[in-house]
């Protein structure tokens, strides 16, 4: 096991699987202990089991992201459990594909609860006890959607990864006096459960977008998540991190 994140006490939300899976994973093979989130229960469980297993210390808490008693038991699990809190990474999430003429108001206030709310909630949550320690790491989960319209993705879906990414200058900017360091991650097209489900021609059509050719994996973006949660990130602060293969550049 590294140390690279040894003694770091982080949170990961939306860490049952996909990208926040890797990020708890590559998290807990450098050290760090952690609480991870999400809905279901038994994959959390699971997931717990597999990171203790690797001789990191693992607490879970199950809710709905959406909801600040949620936030308010992230930050309680991490602190009764290791007495600081060093690192948060809001990577829950969720996406859809309505066209802004077909898209219902419910779709709308749940996108904007779930994405974006839900950072808010884990930050009010967090920040004091960082503001104590005089230290911290917040990694907000955004996308290249966020930064350019996107294709293949409802509007709300953008609009909240817009939010992410205006919190996490604003953030960035009020709490570094603090020795609080916020940034953001962006990724492209990353191999997932859905991804699985696209057509061979519509794969292609992505495929043929990427300069690398090739979609990205968890752990691609894991691996920057790492590395902004490690002091080999020190002076990079309110940044939003492409990972994409080159599909946006900015």
């Amino acid at each position: 096991m590294s140390e690279l994140l040894k003694g770091n006490a982080a949170i990961v939300t939306g860490s049952s699987r996909g990208i926040g899976k890797a990020i708890a994973l590559a998290f807990a093979e450098h050290g760090a202990d952690l609480v991870i989130h999400g809905t279901n229960q038994t994959a959390l469980e699971a997931l717990r089991e597999e990171i203790r297993g690797m001789g990191a210390r693992c607490e879970y808490v199950a809710g709905d992201i959406g909801e600040y008693d949620t936030a308010r038991r992230l930050a309680e699990t991490c602190l009764s459990a290791y007495g600081r809190i060093d690192t948060l990474v809001n990577n829950a999430g969720i996406n859809s594909r309505y066209r802004f003429e077909d898209l219902p108001l419910e779709e709308w206030d749940r996108m904007l609860r779930t994405n974006l709310t839900s950072a808010f909630y884990t930050c009010k949550c967090v920040v004091p006890h960082m503001l104590e320690q005089k230290s911290g790491c917040i990694i907000n989960m955004s996308s290249s959607a966020g930064k350019t319209a996107h294709p293949n993705a409802s509007i709300c879906y953008g609009v909240s990864k817009a939010g992410i990414n205006s919190l996490t200058q604003k953030l960035a900017y009020d709490l570094a006096p603090s020795g609080i360091r916020v940034n953001a991650v962006c990724p492209g097209p990353i191999e997932t459960d859905m991804s699985q489900q696209w057509t061979p021609e519509y794969r292609e059509k992505v495929y043929s977008a990427i300069p690398l050719r090739r979609l990205g994996t968890g752990e691609d973006v894991a691996n920057v998540a790492v590395f902004l949660a490690s002091e080999m990130s020190a002076f990079i602060v309110g940044e939003s991190i492409n990972v994409n293969g080159g599909k946006y550049m900015n």
